[in-house]
């Protein structure tokens, strides 16, 4: 064993460890700034796109409920309407 402890091993403090002070630490470098900022960039597209093909969804979603209950209320009337 090299001295230290199984509880010093996971601490994310920055006190001693065998990582260094928590491997959350050692991970940011200048290359993590660059990886940010890239997946932030497809997930606005990402994001976008999503947003488009839900909107089209819930137009295609109001015409078509608008459409049924306009024969649901047609045939009612048809059905209760005696001339």
């Amino acid at each position: 064993m090299n001295g230290t402890s199984w509880a010093d091993q996971w601490d994310n403090s920055a006190k001693g460890g065998r990582i260094g002070g928590g491997a959350v630490v050692g991970s940011s470098g200048g290359g993590a700034t660059s990886n940010t900022a890239k997946y932030k960039e497809k997930l606005g597209q990402g994001l976008g796109k999503t947003k488009a093909v839900a909107s089209s969804g819930f137009k295609k979603l109001k015409t078509g409920s608008a459409l049924g209950f306009r024969w649901v209320k047609d045939k009612y009337h048809k059905t209760t309407n005696k001339h």
